[in-house]
C-alpha cells in the first residue's frame, strides 16, 4: 500500500463510520413504505442517469462541472482503491489513474470559476466554498502519487518541500471528499444515492403522474407531524440529501414575492433539527425573507419543529402555494410540498393553529360543502336558461361535466357557459350533478384538514356511484387533480380530463371545427401549476391556441417551469404578508412577452391574474376563445 493509498484507506474507514451514523439518524424516523433493498439499490443508476440528469442539465454550467468533478472523482477513487490501496499496479491502470485525476483537476478549476467568478446568488457559501480547493488538492496529490509509481520514484517525492505541500493538500482533499461523502457538506453524495434508492414517493420514477398526497389515517394517535422523528425514515433521508444548490429558492413564487418562505432553508432546518451531522454544517444561504436575524436551527429530534427556538416559523409553513416548482427543479428529487402538508396537518387537526382567514374558509367549507359558502341548491341558478341535463334525470350518459366553484362566481360562469356551448356544438352527450355536486376538498387537504377532505371525498364518491358515465370533464385543474390522483385511494377511480385536453381531442377528430382567429392580438399562455406540474398537461392548451392561429408567445417561465398565480395551497386564504403579490409578478412576466392577451386554463388563475390592478392585461380562458371560433355545423363541410 502506497502512502496515498494509506491516506485514502483511512479516509474510507472514517467514511464508513459516518455512513453508520447517517443510517442511524435516518432510522430514528417512522417506518415508511417497504421496499426490497436489492431492488432499491439496483434502481440507482437508472434514476440517476435519467431522472436526476434531466434536472441537472437545465443548468448547463453545473452539468459540465459535475461531469468533470464528480465523474472524475468517482473514476479516480475506484482506480486509487485498486492501484494504491490493493497494490494492483499495471502501467495501464496507473495511466488511467493519471487521466482521471487530471479530469478531476479540470473539474476543480470549473468549480472554482463557478463559485468565485460567475457565482449564482442562490448557492450557499460557507464550507461549500472549500470544494474547489479540496478537488484540486485531491487531484494533485493522487496525480503526483500515481506519477511516482509510473516513474518508479517510490515515496521519495514526499520528502521534498513541494512533495510535503502536495501531501498536506492531499490529506485535506481526501478528508473533505472521502469522509466528506458521509459527513459535512458533501454528505449529499451518499445520502443522495440512498435517497434515489429509497425515495418516499417511488411512483415518481415509475409514471408521469405521481403527485397525489398520501392519505392520513384519521384513527391514528397523532394526526400529522410535529417533531422531526415523526417523519418517515425515507423523508429524513431526503432532507439529508439536500446539496443547498438553491434551485428551489430560485423558482419559488413565495420567496420571489418576499413571503417568509425559502424552500432551501426549510429543508436545511428539517435536516438540522432532525438528522444533523457530527462534523457540523452551518447554514450559509439566504434566510427566510423578513427573518434575517432568526437563530439557527439545532439538532433536537424530539422537540416540535414549528416556532421552537431556531425552528421553522409558522408563517413559513403557510406561505407555500404547493405549486411544486421546488420539487420539479430539485436535482436531488426532494419532496418539499409533502413535508409542508404533513406539518400543516398537525397544526390544523391537533393544534387548531390554522391562520384565521384559512380557518374561516375551512369552517365555510364544512358548513356548506362549497368554498363559496353558497347553498348547493343554488349551484345552477346562473344557468336557468341553459336547460342543463341533470345526472339524476339521465342516469347514463357519456360525459359528466364537473362545474366546481366557478358556478358560484360570475366570472367563472362565463367560462362554464362557453364550455357548455362548445360541448353542445360538438353534440356531446353530457350531464351535470347540479345540487348533488360538492366541493372536491382540494383546499381542505392543502391546508392540512385531512378530515374534511376525506369527508367530502367519500360523499362525492357515493354520489358518483349512482350514475353511469365514461369520463368526467372539468375546467378546474384542482378538481382534475383531486378526482384523478387522490380519490383512487378511497375507491373513486374515474377517467378525468381537463377541458383543454378534451376539446383538443374533439378538434383532432373534427367534432369541433375552428375558424382561424381574426384577431391580430398576440397571446401568451399561463400554465396552471395543477394542470402542468401536477398532471403533465402542457401540449393540449397550446395545440388549441395553434388551431386558432393566434400569435402565441411563450413566457420565459413556462411549461414545467411555469410561475404560480398565487392561488394554490390555500395561499389565497392564508394571507401571509409579503413584499409583493405573486400574481403581480406573474403578470409582469406576461407583459415582457409583448403579448396583448393572457390565455389561461384554470378559473383560479383567472381570478388571481384578473385581480392585478396595475396596468392590467386582458385575461381569457382558452375555452372562451374556442367558443368564439366554432364554425357552425351547417358550414363545416365548406370548411
Amino acid at each position: 500500500m502506497t502512502l496515498p493509498g494509506f491516506i485514502f484507506f483511512v479516509g474510507a474507514l472514517i467514511a464508513i463510520v459516518g455512513a453508520t451514523y447517517r443510517v442511524h439518524q435516518w432510522r430514528r424516523g417512522r417506518d415508511g413504505e417497504g421496499v426490497s433493498m436489492l431492488a432499491a439499490l439496483m434502481s440507482i443508476p437508472r434514476r440517476y442517469f435519467h431522472d436526476v440528469h434531466d434536472v441537472v442539465v437545465r443548468d448547463a454550467s453545473a452539468a459540465r462541472m459535475h461531469v468533470f468533478a464528480a465523474g472524475g472523482f468517482v473514476a479516480a477513487a475506484g482506480l486509487i482503491l485498486i492501484v494504491h490501496v490493493l497494490g494492483i499496479q499495471p502501467s495501464w491502470l496507473v495511466v488511467l489513474t493519471l487521466i482521471t485525476t487530471l479530469i478531476m483537476g479540470i473539474g476543480a478549476i470549473m468549480a472554482g470559476l463557478r463559485r468565485f467568478q460567475a457565482r449564482p446568488g442562490r448557492l450557499s457559501s460557507g464550507l461549500y466554498d472549500l470544494l474547489p480547493l479540496a478537488l484540486g488538492g485531491f487531484a494533485l496529490f493522487y496525480f503526483w502519487g500515481s506519477w511516482s509509481l509510473l516513474t518508479g520514484s517510490g515515496d521519495s517525492p514526499w520528502l521534498s518541500p513541494m512533495g510535503f505541500l502536495l501531501m498536506v493538500a492531499g490529506i485535506f482533499g481526501t478528508a473533505f471528499l472521502v469522509p466528506g461523502l458521509t459527513m459535512g457538506p458533501m454528505r449529499h453524495a451518499f445520502a443522495g444515492a440512498m435517497h434515489l434508492a429509497f425515495h418516499p414517493r417511488p411512483s415518481r420514477f415509475a409514471d408521469d403522474i405521481a403527485t397525489g398526497v398520501k392519505p392520513l389515517d384519521l384513527d391514528a394517535d397523532q394526526l400529522g407531524i410535529t417533531t422531526p422523528e415523526d417523519f418517515t425514515w425515507q423523508q429524513r433521508l431526503s432532507f439529508d440529501a439536500c446539496v443547498q444548490c438553491g434551485r428551489c429558492e430560485e423558482v419559488c413564487p413565495a420567496f420571489a414575492a418576499g413571503a417568509p418562505l425559502n424552500p432551501k432553508k426549510l429543508i436545511f432546518d428539517l435536516w438540522a433539527t432532525g438528522v444533523g451531522d457530527p462534523v457540523g454544517t452551518s447554514y450559509a444561504g439566504h434566510p427566510y425573507p423578513g427573518q434575517e436575524t432568526r437563530e439557527e436551527a439545532t439538532l433536537a429530534p424530539d422537540i416540535p419543529i414549528i416556532d421552537r427556538v431556531g425552528g421553522i416559523p409558522s408563517d413559513t409553513l403557510w406561505s407555500c402555494t404547493t405549486c411544486r416548482a421546488c420539487v420539479e427543479e430539485c436535482p436531488m428529487m426532494i419532496e418539499h410540498v409533502d413535508a409542508i402538508i404533513d406539518l400543516r396537518r398537525f397544526e390544523t387537526l391537533e393544534k387548531g393553529a390554522t391562520p384565521p382567514k384559512a380557518a374561516d374558509a375551512l369552517e365555510t367549507l364544512a358548513y356548506t360543502d362549497t368554498m363559496a359558502g353558497k347553498a348547493l341548491s343554488g349551484r345552477l341558478d346562473w344557468a336557468a336558461d341553459l336547460d342543463l341535463p341533470l345526472a339524476r334525470d339521465r342516469q347514463k350518459f357519456d360525459v359528466l361535466v364537473w362545474l366546481g366553484d366557478s358556478s358560484f362566481d360570475p366570472r367563472g360562469q362565463r367560462t362554464l357557459t362557453a364550455l357548455l356551448q362548445v360541448l353542445r356544438s360538438a353534440n356531446i352527450d353530457f350531464a351535470v350533478l347540479g345540487e348533488e355536486e360538492r366541493d372536491v376538498g382540494d383546499l381542505a387537504r392543502r391546508l392540512g384538514d385531512e378530515a374534511e377532505f376525506q369527508r367530502l371525498a367519500h360523499l362525492n364518491i357515493s354520489t358518483l356511484a349512482r350514475y353511469q358515465f365514461n369520463r368526467i370533464v372539468t375546467n378546474d385543474p384542482h378538481v382534475l387533480h383531486s378526482l384523478r390522483n387522490e380519490y383512487p385511494a378511497f375507491g373513486g377511480r374515474y377517467e378525468v380530463t381537463h377541458h383543454t385536453t378534451y376539446l383538443n381531442e374533439l378538434v383532432k377528430k373534427r367534432q369541433l371545427v375552428l375558424a382561424p382567429s381574426a384577431k391580430s392580438k398576440a397571446v401568451t399562455y399561463h400554465d396552471p401549476c395543477y394542470l402542468g406540474r401536477y398532471n403533465k398537461e402542457y401540449e393540449a392548451p397550446r395545440a388549441l391556441l395553434d388551431a386558432l392561429s393566434v400569435d402565441r408567445k411563450e413566457m420565459e417561465r413556462s411549461g414545467s417551469r411555469s410561475f404560480c398565480c398565487g392561488w394554490g395551497g390555500g395561499a389565497v386564504v392564508t394571507d401571509i404578508p409579503s413584499k409583493a403579490r405573486i400574481p403581480d409578478l406573474r403578470m409582469e412576466q406576461a407583459k415582457q412577452t409583448g403579448a396583448d392577451l393572457v390565455a389561461v386554463a384554470c378559473p383560479n388563475c383567472t381570478t388571481m391574474l384578473e385581480g392585478v390592478a396595475d396596468d392590467p392585461m386582458d385575461v381569457v380562458d382558452i375555452v372562451e376563445l374556442v367558443a368564439g371560433a366554432i364554425i357552425a355545423p351547417a358550414t363545416r363541410e365548406e370548411a
